[in-house]
Formats: structure tokens, C-alpha cells, sequence
């Protein structure tokens, strides 16, 4: 296959190529009308082009580009087209063995019959002139591609093939009457259907063996061989998946019949089954609720507790402020006191001092000392007394 088509695919067509209908330009490699066999390279119009049995133009579409896409898309998809191609050698082939058969019949009609003794001595012949012709073949292929010292031991071969034909001939000869012998004796190739003579020369042997045409047959015939093989295997595989899956939808069924005939057969178990389980699942949901319950009590026990915790502290504060704030009143308040006292007295004093005499005025002055300090030492009895009750 040209590189350009591997590569470019359907998309473009090879330069300098004859246009195309539009019809092929459109379809895809998968449709109904591109042909399977020339997708795989084996199809008889394609490998038979150009030889005696030329069949012509394939009816289904050929293209180089399509094939180039399969081979692209059959890497990661199977499409089997093996199949087809399998049908379509098959019938080619099957076609070319009756039309073998046919001619086997008319030379069986128009040749002298011989005896079965004879006749095997002449399939001798044709089996050595048939190895011969391969081993020419063979020599010229190896020489076109340079291989001269195997090229040589074939024709070491060869030489020994045509020393056996000539002892074969020679045995055939012996056995038949000189006249019979001189006719040309025809066999028909079991591979391409051609008529070979029992008298060719090494030459005619050598042009038909190498040839096209029997070469094609025989690419033909190993092609159907090997999509045999390959088809072959692709249904044993596809047969084993098939019969996993079965197996498997089988193997599904009668778990599901043995549940449900277990379930029939034992309604008591399967309602203790089914209520043990419906406890245990009521008891893990109360185990689960008395979990809830019992952090949301140690939650609302830890909050308490510090909320009284807040209050004590705050209230203890409070305590403490509002003895502070009495305290200062209370020596506001006395001291308030005090100097009014003392303001008053000394008031007393002063008017005394101008109506009476000095020694009246003294004992006046002890006295209302006196009566200062009882009042203050009352004062400071009376605030204590408050504290204490406050305490």
C-alpha cells in the first residue's frame, strides 16, 4: 500500500489520480457497498488483474483510502470483516475447483484411456515436472533479489528433479506403445485450473509455476486458509463470552429463586430475622439518642455551672462595691458631722466667753469637749454596727 494512502486516509485523494465519484467520496469504509476482501487485500479482481483470468472491475467499491481508514480504525475496533471476506474467497474458490473438475471430465472424454498402472506412472512424471517448475521459480526469484548462493543449491535441485523425470519418463515410455506415447498427454493444475503437458519443456513448466496467475491462486488459497483460521478463532471467542454471560445470568437466577423459596419455606425465621434486625437497629438509635441526651445534659451542666460561677463573681462585686461606696458615705457623713459639731461649738464658745467669766468659760469648754467626743465615739459605734449588719 503507498505510504501517501496510510497516511492521508479518506480525506484527500492521491495526486494525479482519475476523479472520483461523489457517491465513494461520501461512504464510509463500513457501508454495504465497499468491498470486505479489497479492505483486507485479498480480493480475486485485484490480485488476478492482468493475467488469463482477469475478472475485471470488482461491483463493490475499491479504494485505497478506505482501506487505509480501516486499518486505522481496526486498531481499536474489531469490525470482523474477516467474515465477509472469508464468504467471498470461498465462493471464488469453490467456482475455480468445479471448473477444475469440468475440465478433468473433458480431457478424461477426449484422451485414449489407460490403464490405472499407466496412469500412475504418468502422475509420476507430472509431479516431478510440477516440483521442477517450482524450483525454477524459486531460482529466479532468488536471483532477481540477489541471493546467488541459494539461488545455486536450488538449481543443485533442480538437477536431481530432472534426473527423476527422466527415469519417470523413461519407466512411462517402456510401459506404453510408441505411437500412444508420442501424443501430447494434458493434466489439469489443481491450483489455478490450467492445462499442463505431460512432454513441456523445463521453460513452459517454469513460466507457469512462476507466473501470475498460479502465484495468485495460491495467495488466494492461503488468504482463505488463514481468515478460516482467524474467523475461527474469533467465534470460539465470542462463543466463550457469550456462554460467560449466560453463565453468569443463570447463576443470578437461581440465587434469586433460593432466596425467595428460603423466604417461602421459612416465614417464621425470616420474621425473627427481620425483627432482630428491626431491634437492633431500634437499639442503636436509642444508644444513639441516650449519647445525644447525655452530652446535651453535660453541656447544659458545664453552662450552669459557669453561669454561676459569672453571677457569684459578679455578685461577690457587687458586695464589695457596695460596701466600699457605704463606708465612704458613712465617713463622709461623720466627718460632716464632726465639723458642724465643732463649728457649733465653737460658736458656743465664743458667745459664752462674752457673757461669762473665764473659769465658767473653761468648765463650759471641758464640758462640750467631753460632749464632742462621747458624740464621736457614738458615731463610730453606730457606722461599725451598720457595717456588720450590712456584712
Amino acid at each position: 500500500m503507498p505510504a501517501y494512502f496510510s497516511l492521508q486516509g479518506s480525506v484527500r485523494k492521491a495526486p494525479h489520480s482519475p476523479s472520483r465519484d461523489t457517491t465513494r467520496q461520501r461512504i464510509k469504509f463500513s457501508d454495504d457497498r465497499v468491498c470486505k476482501s479489497h479492505l483486507l487485500n485479498c480480493c480475486p479482481h485485484d490480485v488476478l488483474s492482468g493475467t488469463r483470468m482477469d475478472l475485471g472491475e470488482c461491483l463493490k467499491v475499491h479504494d485505497l483510502a478506505l482501506r487505509a481508514d480501516y486499518e486505522i480504525a481496526s486498531k481499536e475496533q474489531d469490525f470482523f470483516f474477516e467474515l465477509d471476506a472469508m464468504d467471498h474467497l470461498q465462493s471464488f474458490i469453490a467456482d475455480c475447483d468445479r471448473r477444475t473438475e469440468v475440465a478433468k471430465k473433458r480431457l478424461a472424454e477426449t484422451q485414449e484411456e489407460i490403464s490405472a498402472e499407466v496412469a500412475a506412472k504418468a502422475e509420476r512424471v507430472h509431479e516431478l515436472n510440477e516440483e521442477i517448475g517450482k524450483l525454477l521459480a524459486k531460482v529466479e526469484q532468488l536471483g532477481a533479489e540477489g541471493n546467488v548462493e541459494e539461488s545455486q543449491k536450488v538449481m543443485d535441485e533442480v538437477e536431481k528433479a530432472r534426473a527423476k523425470k527422466r527415469e519417470a519418463e523413461e519407466v512411462y515410455r517402456n510401459s506404453m506403445p510408441a505411437s500412444s506415447f508420442q501424443q501430447q498427454k494434458l493434466r489439469v493444475c489443481e491450483v489455478c485450473s490450467a492445462y499442463l503437458g505431460l512432454h513441456d519443456n523445463d521453460r513452459r513448466l517454469a513460466d507457469h509455476f512462476g507466473g501470475k496467475l498460479h502465484l495468485g491462486f495460491i495467495e488466494i488459497r492461503e488468504k482463505l486458509e488463514e481468515l478460516k483460521r482467524v474467523v475461527a478463532e474469533k467465534q470460539e471467542k465470542r462463543n466463550q463470552e457469550r456462554l460467560k454471560r449466560r453463565e453468569e445470568r443463570e447463576r443470578e437466577e437461581r440465587e434469586k429463586l433460593r432466596r425467595s423459596r428460603s423466604h417461602s419455606k421459612n416465614p417464621k425465621r425470616s420474621r425473627s430475622r427481620e425483627h432482630r434486625r428491626h431491634r437492633s437497629r431500634s437499639m442503636s438509635r436509642e444508644r444513639k439518642r441516650r449519647t445525644r441526651s447525655k452530652s446535651r445534659e453535660k453541656r447544659h451542666r458545664h453552662r450552669s455551672r459557669s453561669s454561676s460561677r459569672s453571677r457569684s463573681r459578679s455578685h461577690q462585686r457587687s458586695r464589695h462595691s457596695s460596701r466600699d461606696r457605704s463606708r465612704e458615705r458613712s465617713k463622709r457623713r461623720s466627718s460632716k458631722e464632726r465639723f458642724r459639731d465643732q463649728d457649733l461649738a465653737s460658736r458656743d464658745r465664743d458667745r459664752s466667753s462674752r457673757d461669762r467669766s473665764p473659769r465658767d468659760r473653761d468648765r463650759k469648754d471641758k464640758k462640750r469637749s467631753y460632749e464632742s467626743a462621747n458624740g464621736r465615739s457614738e458615731d463610730r459605734r453606730s457606722s461599725e454596727e451598720r457595717e456588720a449588719g450590712e456584712i
